[in-house]
């Protein structure tokens, strides 16, 4: 491991311009993601600027009556928190589903958001990555593939995201606060991603010395009829083969409203907007659930061993309709 100088941040002002003096800089928040990286010699700053105590832990109303996350509120805490159990279930589940119970207790919000997107390939240095070492090559792709990617990829990277949490943001229309170079700004989770295109090594749409520092979720009242269900190997530790975040608002029959995304498919979490519109003003039936499915996946472009995950994510995404709308 490279040796590296270390700051304490006393508040977010100084933590980005400690970044952005040195381009060979890093934010450490919990470093559960980060940490891991540093001992595997995937990633070797000069500095690491520790926000880790900063005074964003906490959960609040926003005056629109939405809420706003701090972006140092451990996943367990926000998981068992009262408003968003209550207001936002989709989410709480989401975070319940991710990493392990120790993993949750240290894990943040923003650390969960800005974990990298990555495959096996990316954690083995002894093998071509374009994510870790541009240019080098994709080993995913002709490799091992059942787990990657089957939306939006490219012939550069086919890594899936692997947050359940951000699924959850996206799907709840979530915007993300920052403060950089730039001053304050907000970006939605959904636009806070990139897919991989020519450039896989950049994950996001941040920019050097970019600290993300809350989380706001809508004022979205019948979030409250929503879930997320996960698809994976095993019962814990496991990224998604494919999950699903669903909110519906149906009245009388009818799907007035509903947001969807899918994890598990692709470099970001995968906003389902052809889907949401094909169910809009429809009945809610089991058939409409799977053309809304079908209209959704019929850009999927699987790899050789992950064919399944279309049909996987179809019914993944029927059933769980089925189970918010009542259907038997």
């Amino acid at each position: 491991m490279r040796e590296f100088a270390y700051e304490r941040a006393t508040d977010a002002e100084q933590a980005v311009a400690a970044v952005l003096a040195d381009p060979d800089a890093v934010f450490l928040g919990a470093g559960t993601n980060l940490v891991d990286h540093l001992k595997l010699g995937i990633i070797a700053p000069a500095k690491l600027v520790d926000v880790s105590r900063l005074p964003f832990d906490q959960v609040s109303p926003l005056p629109d009556g939405g809420v706003r996350i701090g972006a140092a509120v451990r996943n367990a805490d926000l998981a068992a928190h009262p408003v968003i159990r209550a207001r936002y279930p989709m989410l709480s589940a989401a975070l319940s589903a991710g990493a392990s119970a120790q993993l949750r207790n240290l894990a943040t919000t923003a650390g969960n958001l800005l974990q990298r997107t990555r495959c096996p390939y990316f954690q083995d240095s002894t093998v071509p990555c374009n994510k870790r070492d541009p240019g080098s090559g994709c080993s995913a792709i002709g490799g091992f593939d059942r787990d990657q990617a089957i939306l939006g990829a490219s012939d550069q990277c086919i890594a899936t995201h692997p947050s359940d949490m951000a699924v959850a943001m996206a799907a709840s229309g979530a915007v993300v606060q920052v403060l950089g170079a730039r001053g304050e700004r907000e970006i939605p989770v959904t636009e806070l991603y990139r897919l991989p295109g020519d450039d896989p090594e950049r994950d996001t749409v941040l920019e050097h010395g970019d600290l993300i520092t809350a989380v706001d979720l809508p004022a979205l009242d019948w979030a409250a009829t929503s879930t997320y269900r996960k698809v994976r190997d095993r019962a814990s530790f496991a990224f998604a083969l494919v999950s699903v975040a669903v909110a519906v608002d149906i009245a009388d029959g009818v799907v007035r409203d509903v947001r969807i995304a899918f994890g598990g498919v692709a470099a970001t979490p995968w906003r389902a907007r052809r889907a949401e519109a094909e169910l809009r003003g429809r009945a809610a039936t089991e058939a409409h659930f799977a053309a809304a499915a079908d209209a959704e996946l019929a850009d999927a472009r699987p790899q050789r061993q992950n064919g399944f995950k279309v049909p996987l994510a179809r019914n993944t995404l029927v059933a769980t309709l089925r189970e918010l709308s009542g259907l038997r």
